[in-house]
């Protein structure tokens, strides 16, 4: 047995959503890997005979953020897709630049882990069949992350139609003139497997990570958009058939509650509830157009909501009514989705933008407090993955993943002792500040080095393997992308797609509509 003594001048255990608790002068006890104690340090070092001591009177120990919503490394600004809306990103992000799949997540876990993350829910989509391919890509992601040591809650996103834009992948390429028309129905033909293939990948999957210490699989059908109700109906019953959780984009801009209306003459979240879909295992990623009832709905199926703040800035969606799913008890976990607002993996820095955000007029108590930001990557975000409560908090029996930081960046020259320890973490907290993280009871971060994996060569090949002029096939993307953006915008415009509230005011924005 492997066994080890983590210390601080603070320790904070079970968050309780809501309340957490702060242990001064504590400790984390880990036997191979698993919580085994939580107290002061001077009665669980009489208590215990550690192999190891980590930490000292000078750190604060955390339990490991998850980041309940991801899809790549390398952002889509450093290869060459600008900030758009929504709907006109996904063209730009045609012309994205070829990486190798593995360097990549790499990328993504280096700067996820240096801010505390050690769990990762990993939304993966859009590689080209046969289903061969899909499942040799899938492989590697998870092996990036096994390599370097973290957690994944792994899922590759289900899309079947709809490719493009809000509408069947044959009726749109019948707009476009000839030649492009060709060339956009090349490839959107390129990215069709059989629906019943991805419930295959799903069981492979499932299949060879069965019983991983680190991994686990589970469902994403990818938006509303990109379903069919046969589609989702078959999510339903095999989430049901492997107790698995789910995880689906919904609403996250306002040309998709129009879609929604469209499709089902209502509300998308009622659809989803009509066949089934809404329940604790369901979670629903970004959820910015809801309205009041959609949100009791969610609220009263114990489904729950995976906030992307940044990505909601960024792409103009819209700031998503937070406010409104706590004071309705809707459990709410928080994510990076492609990169933060600083064009990174920073989850401390996703935490007070979350918990900035949301600060409406007025002098009430219905704003987010810092444990309710903190509780949002950690328990309610576990809960969104196949690790459930066996992560997202320092409590006995729970997986012994920590996250060690530097008090002294936290509070010198000075902190006043009124203010709770947590509110100093989450308001005042640096990546520069980390000075390790423990997975599973190994440390796979120590002293600014990660243990397994050395980050400088990393960075380097992929740096090398973009430094040449771009290929062939990557200038026919950019090329593509290009003579294909007015025809989308097109689109909107001639479907009549407006933002159906007129401008809404910040206060409404965090309420309900």
């Amino acid at each position: 047995m492997s066994s080890s003594l983590v210390r601080g001048r603070y320790v904070i255990g079970k968050a309780a959503c809501g309340c957490a608790t702060a242990i001064e002068d504590g400790a984390v006890y880990q036997v191979d890997g698993i919580v085994r104690d939580v107290g002061s340090f001077a009665e669980l070092a009489r208590k215990y005979r550690p192999d190891a001591v980590h930490g000292s009177p000078g750190h604060v120990v955390l339990p490991g953020f998850v980041n309940s919503h991801h899809h790549l490394g390398l952002t889509p600004l450093q290869m060459g897709s600008p900030d758009l809306p929504l709907e006109l990103w996904w063209v730009s992000r045609l012309s994205k630049r070829n990486i190798d799949i593995y360097l990549d997540t790499l990328h993504a876990a280096f700067e996820m882990i240096e801010s505390g993350i050690t769990t990762v829910q990993h939304l993966h989509s859009r590689i080209n069949g046969p289903l061969e391919n899909i499942v040799d890509a899938a492989c590697t992601v998870i092996r990036a992350y096994c390599d370097i040591g973290m957690r994944v809650s792994y899922a590759y996103g289900i899309r079947e139609q709809n490719r493009m834009v809000y509408e069947a992948d044959e009726k749109f390429v019948a707009r476009l003139p000839p030649g492009l028309s060709q060339d956009v129905d090349a490839m959107l033909k390129a990215q069709v497997i059989p629906l019943e293939d991805n419930f295959a990948l799903f069981e492979t999957l499932y299949r060879k990570y069965e019983g991983s210490d680190r991994v686990r699989i589970q469902l994403a059908p990818t938006n509303l958009h990109w379903c069919s109700d046969r589609c989702l109906s078959m999510v339903r019953d095999y989430a049901d058939r492997y107790d698995v959780p789910i995880h689906m984009h919904l609403l996250e801009s306002a040309f998709q509650k129009q879609y929604a209306k469209r499709r089902t003459s209502g509300s998308a979240v009622r659809h989803l509830r009509e066949l089934g879909l809404l329940s604790p295992r369901m979670t629903l990623g970004h959820g910015v157009w809801l309205t009041d009832a959609d949100i009791g709905m969610i609220a009263e199926s114990g489904t729950r909501i995976c906030h992307n703040p940044s990505s909601n800035l960024r792409l103009r969606s819209g700031i998503a009514p937070i406010n409104r799913y706590r004071q309705l008890g809707v459990p709410v976990a928080l994510g990076l989705d492609e990169a933060g607002i600083n064009d990174d993996k920073d989850m401390l820095q996703e935490m007070r933008l979350a918990l900035n955000l949301h600060r409406v007029p007025g002098m009430d108590d219905s704003v987010p407090t810092p444990d309710d930001v903190f509780c949002m990557c950690t328990e309610h975000g576990a809960e969104t993955t196949g690790f459930g409560t066996t992560i997202g908090a320092l409590d006995i029996g729970r997986a012994a993943d920590m996250v060690l930081m530097d008090w002294k960046q936290i509070a010198y020259p000075y902190l006043d002792a009124a203010v709770p320890p947590l509110h100093g973490i989450v308001q005042r907290a640096k990546k520069s500040g980390v000075d390790a993280v423990m997975i599973g009871g190994e440390m796979v971060f120590e002293g600014g080095r990660f243990t397994r994996i050395d980050k400088a060569k990393v960075l380097e090949e992929i740096a090398r393997s973009l430094a040449g002029p771009l290929t062939a096939q990557e200038l026919g993307r950019v090329d593509l992308s290009k003579r294909l953006m007015p025809h989308a915008r097109q689109f909107y415009r001639d479907e009549g797609y407006e933002i159906d509230d007129g401008v809404v005011p910040f206060y409404v924005m965090n309420g309900a509509r």
